[in-house]
């Protein structure tokens, strides 16, 4: 058998016992008893160790190298999965057995601590857990740093978003700080001159909610054959390609929050059901990286979801599920689209515009490479929190619920992860110019609830071409421009201020 066939049943292993710790991690958060805690915690970090054997056995390094020197041999898709190969190989050769360990533990620990904390709005209580993680977190990072040669927190943006480092980054961000403050006051001006859209008023049952949600996912193409809709604490897309599950959490007072939140995750669905199942338990059958996942959970979102479109087309959908009449001026399409698109610096990043959403995560990625620098402790985070939020969007939070709690993801160690919703948004909005230019009649087919054309576009410029190519490259390839903030901003203006 040749090297690169031993290599694919290797990661065909690791990949099903990944398939296996997503799914106990999407029962962690969505129906797991919290008497399972401790247990599936063991569990969870188990499997870690397993994967981490399998993937630094030192007969890998010849394979890879044995792989390598017979290049040629492969076809394209064989020669881009050995690089991913290699890239999961260094990064994983960087860290020890027991570090990986730890680290499973502590973030299992963490959440847990979140939950409560964050109910209770108890920030010390979560911090004594975060300050062990980040300690685990900074160690990772520094050990990643050495194995690949960039920065500590390049590093661990490198696990998320493969080719893109702080200095790319910060130019788009730059861009945007510059752009969005005066950008926000015109549109608040706007909006202040017109009259206030209507706001439903409930309640919204919960049963009610959850039909509509999946009236809704089934007419975007949302593939309940092969995934599920539950609820959870915070929003998520996990399982497998296969078994897509994704969860969302539910208000009766305010129906739109829920919903969009199920529209943003059927967007990560739709993708990993688009993957090619023939590269499935392979790297490069998996999504590209996590901005490229993002901006197709935001183009369903904010792109399509939003528009004056859609809710011509989901207005008497809407009507109908919560049993109002067609007179109704809050359920009319251009109220509700309205709404859609009100503009309000607010606490809570799920919950933002888009206008004022990319300030939520240039705050977290500040602060974030502030910790994983060694310049910002766990202890002063809530502070450090709440000057930016002044800073950023003029606000400073009451509660730490809905200022540094808010968020799971530096609970479970996912830091590094932030700036994928933004370059996400950035992606997103150059892939929907470009299905814009090419798909003639995608207006009317959106609001006659036709997605299959757009969907069918997305799936083989992003969806079917999995990791194939680096994330500038498949960007590149599908809209025929590297990445810019051009597209974001243009579609801004033409939405906000047109």
């Amino acid at each position: 058998m040749s090297a690169y066939r031993q290599l694919e049943e290797r990661f065909e292993r690791l990949a099903h016992l990944s398939g296996a710790a997503a799914v106990l991690q999407w029962d962690w958060a969505a129906i797991m008893p919290m008497g399972g805690a401790k247990a599936r915690s063991r569990q969870l970090a188990e499997l870690d160790v397993i994967r981490h054997e399998i993937i630094t056995d030192t007969r890998l390094a010849g394979l890879l190298g044995e792989a390598e020197s017979t290049r040629d041999a492969l076809n394209p898709w064989q020669d881009a999965n050995l690089t991913e190969m290699r890239h999961r190989w260094t990064h994983a050769n960087a860290l020890p057995a027991d570090l990986v360990a730890a680290l499973s533990t502590a973030a299992s620990e963490c959440e847990l601590a979140w939950r409560s904390a964050r109910a209770s709005n108890d920030y010390p209580t979560f911090q004594k857990a975060f300050e062990s993680l980040l300690s685990l977190v900074r160690e990772k990072a520094a050990a990643k740093s050495a194995a690949v040669g960039l920065s500590n927190y390049d590093a661990l943006i490198d696990s998320y978003d493969p080719g893109f480092t702080c200095t790319e980054i910060d130019v788009f961000f730059t861009d945007l700080a510059v752009f969005l403050p005066d950008f926000l006051e015109k549109v608040l001006d706007k909006q202040g001159a017109l009259p206030a859209p209507v706001v439903p008023k409930g309640p919204f049952p919960l049963d009610k909610q959850r039909t509509l949600s999946r009236v809704l996912m089934r007419r975007l193409g949302f593939d309940f054959e092969h995934g599920r809709l539950d609820e959870s604490h915070h929003p998520f897309c996990g399982g497998v390609s296969e078994d897509v599950r994704i969860t969302t959490r539910y208000d009766e007072v305010n129906f739109t929050s829920s919903l969009m939140a199920v529209l943003h995750e059927t967007g990560h669905a739709i993708y990993e059901r688009g993957l090619p199942i023939e590269w499935y338990t392979q790297p490069v059958g998996e999504a590209r990286s996590m901005s490229l996942h993002e901006s197709q959970s935001l183009l369903m979102e904010m792109q399509i979801c939003r528009s004056n479109e859609f809710f011509c087309f989901a207005a008497p959908l809407l009507r109908q599920a919560f049993g109002m009449a067609d007179a109704d001026v809050a359920f009319s399409p251009d109220n509700l689209h309205r709404l859609a698109l009100r503009v309000e610096p607010g606490f809570i990043r799920v919950d933002a515009d888009e206008v004022t959403y990319p300030f939520h995560i240039m705050l977290r990625y500040r602060l974030e490479k502030a910790m994983i620098k060694g310049d910002l402790r766990a202890s002063d985070l809530p502070g450090a929190w709440n000057e930016g939020m002044l800073e950023f969007l003029g606000l400073t939070p009451e509660t730490d619920r809905d200022g540094c709690l808010q968020d799971i993801h530096w609970a479970a160690g996912e830091i590094g992860y932030f700036p994928s919703y933004t370059l996400g948004a950035l992606i997103a909005a150059q892939l929907f110019s470009s299905a814009r230019a090419q798909l003639a009649d995608i207006d009317n087919a959106l609001t006659s609830g036709e997605f299959q054309d757009l969907i069918a576009w997305l799936g083989d410029k992003v969806h079917s071409q999995a990791s194939r190519y680096s994330s500038h490259q498949l960007i590149e390839r599908a809209t025929g421009l590297p990445l810019a903030t051009d597209a974001f901003k243009a579609h801004l203006g033409a939405r906000y201020l047109a």
